[in-house]
């Protein structure tokens, strides 16, 4: 008989919509420990702008992977699931429940679903990658990349850049275009998952999305995207493209007074909560959903589920 696998709790979500809450609840009630899956709050320098969990939630339970890459990094989904499941792994062996919360699909999938099995890519042909792109600039690269594969450059716009160098990374140190790694098996996370989704209504999402950026200009967010504007780091970073983060800085320029620069921030916190809940409805097979933000009735029917699955010991 195969052995049986270890339970790990993951609770999903757009932005505002509580599920850090909900995951905090979780640690407490099965001595767990919370473990980020959302792309950008695994940067230090946006502890506000990405609502990362506070000193009063931190106390409630263990947080991993948060706040681990400085701004001038690429963060990866590849990397994340590497120290994810080593986090995972940590946890069982300490006795507690692993609970993954975030709103990055691509991160979540990764980690239950797997990835390419494409090899580690060595520093030097990251750093040339990135090199080749700022010297050439997108079109320019894109047709270098053509010459060595041609199905991802004749599908990638030029501004990319993400994409783009992933892409000439992996052909350059492998010898093989990424679409090929891709046709290989992923190897799936050796846990069982059970999927809680918050997915509330678009209203009260939005109002949500609205009053959270509104708090975090009050907790300090124009500064924290100050501090990142004068260290004169590349645009097209990821942490410099945080959902709100070209906003403020274009209000620090003098493009925009604050007022509109807010107004504009809180445009793209709605859209972008509107594409992560796109993806969840359709890519994000949910064992149990709540049609609503986190509250305490929705807690009561999670803790029924999961005891249930706590007590399931299939293979």
């Amino acid at each position: 008989m195969p052995p049986i696998q270890p339970p790990v709790i993951v609770v999903a979500g757009p932005t505002a919509s509580g599920k850090s809450s909900l995951a905090v609840a979780l640690a407490e009630l099965y001595r767990g420990v919370v473990i980020n899956a959302d792309a950008l709050q695994v940067y230090r320098d946006l502890r506000i702008l990405t609502a990362r969990p506070g000193a009063p939630e931190q106390a409630c339970a263990p947080h991993r992977l948060y706040g681990y890459l400085d701004a001038a990094e690429r963060g990866s989904a590849a990397e994340w699931r590497r120290r994810a499941l080593a986090e995972i792994a940590a946890a069982h062996q300490a006795a507690l429940l692993p609970i993954v919360v975030g709103g990055s699909g691509l991160y979540l999938r990764a980690l239950m679903q797997g990835l390419a099995p494409v090899p580690d890519i060595p520093p030097d042909i990251r750093q040339e990658a990135a090199e080749l792109y700022r010297r050439l600039g997108g079109k320019a690269f894109r047709q270098r990349l053509a010459a060595l594969d041609p199905a991802s450059a004749g599908r990638l716009p030029p501004g990319d850049i993400t994409r783009l160098t992933r892409a000439y990374e992996v052909v350059r140190a492998t010898g093989r275009p990424l679409a090929a790694w891709r046709r290989d098996p992923a190897q799936p996370a050796p846990y069982r998952f059970a999927t809680l989704l918050l997915a509330p209504p678009r209203a009260a999402l939005y109002a949500a999305c609205n009053a959270r950026f509104a708090a975090m200009i009050a907790a300090g967010g124009l500064d924290e995207a100050r501090a990142l504007l004068m260290r004169g780091l590349e645009p097209r970073l990821p942490a410099m493209k945080a959902v709100g983060v070209p906003e403020l800085m274009r209000h620090l320029r003098g493009a925009l007074p604050l007022s509109e620069a807010v107004a504009a921030a809180q445009m793209a916190t709605r859209r972008y909560a509107k594409r992560q809940m796109t993806w969840f409805r359709h890519q994000l097979n949910a064992d149990v959903t709540c049609d609503a933000q986190y509250s305490e009735s929705f807690l009561r029917c999670a803790r029924h589920f999961i005891d249930r699955f706590l007590l399931t010991r299939r293979p």
